[in-house]
């Protein structure tokens, strides 16, 4: 009896120590130790979970153009990945969250159970944004696309490759170098049918996404990219927050329990 209570007691001790890997891609402007909250709350919850912060562009180097982004960050999780027999779970913030999806969709041998988007503009970003305006040429929003939808920005700064003008979609369809072409969308001037069809079945890799921030915008019916088919198969999960400020939704933890927690097992 007192062998079947040790065996027990290991057993389920052992399972405590089995939660899958994650690796946290922070946002814009940040450094990775902002996302030492979000790794807190993890390890408070699923103790001996194996974290990985990726310290790659941060703060102003987080303006680097996002393809180089998606390379470096690729090269530096792969063995993470590839020392996980079972899998991983990643959660990227606000950009990082962006970069992390051009990550799943260009990497084919990638093992990411959960894919966690957190307040990220997957569908780009058009308009003011406070925490960005220091660093933006100051020129009217409106306008703004006059320099981001050109060779030269597109190559320099990360925002201009998700800039999402609605007014000027034949020039973001002809300029835009990562946005469009991670979207699948036919009208870019970069379009690839190949890639296409390989970055969509390489993002379906993932057994779930997991949407969270403001409520969906509906582009995802036409499946450019899997994300209906996502939905059918019911790995799709929304979650929509109000009072978060932008920078506080790595260190909510009513977001965390809510809403990720669920989803790192």
């Amino acid at each position: 009896m007192a062998k079947l209570h040790f065996l027990l007691l290991f057993s389920l001790t052992s399972v405590s120590f089995c939660y899958k890997p994650v690796i946290i891609v922070h946002g814009i402007l940040d450094h990775a130790s902002d996302m030492e909250d979000l790794a807190s709350f993890i390890t408070q919850a699923h103790p001996g979970t194996n974290i990985t912060l990726v310290k790659l562009f941060q703060e102003l180097e987080s303006f680097t153009p996002l393809w180089r982004q998606v390379s470096a960050i690729t090269a530096t999780i792969r063995p993470v990945m590839q020392n996980a027999k079972d899998g991983v779970h990643i959660i990227g913030f606000s950009q990082g969250g962006l970069t992390t999806r051009a990550i799943l969709e260009t990497m084919d041998d990638h093992n990411v159970d959960s894919f966690i988007s957190l307040s990220s503009p997957q569908m780009g970003q058009y308009g003011d944004t406070s925490f960005l305006r220091p660093f933006l040429p100051s020129i009217a929003y409106k306008d703004i696309y006059i320099l981001f939808y050109t060779a030269y920005f597109q190559n320099k700064l990360s925002v201009a490759n998700y800039w999402n003008d609605p007014f000027h979609e034949d020039l973001n369809n002809e300029y835009n170098i990562f946005l469009p072409v991670v979207n699948s969308l036919n009208s870019s001037k970069f379009f690839n049918v190949t890639a296409k069809e390989q970055y969509k079945k390489n993002f379906l890799r993932i057994n779930n996404l997991v949407l969270i921030g403001g409520p969906d915008d509906g582009v995802y019916l036409e499946d450019t990219f899997g994300l209906h088919s996502l939905d059918e198969r019911g790995s799709l999960h929304r979650y929509t927050f109000s009072g978060v400020h932008h920078t506080h939704w790595h260190g909510t933890k009513k977001v965390f329990v809510e809403a990720i927690e669920p989803w790192l097992t």
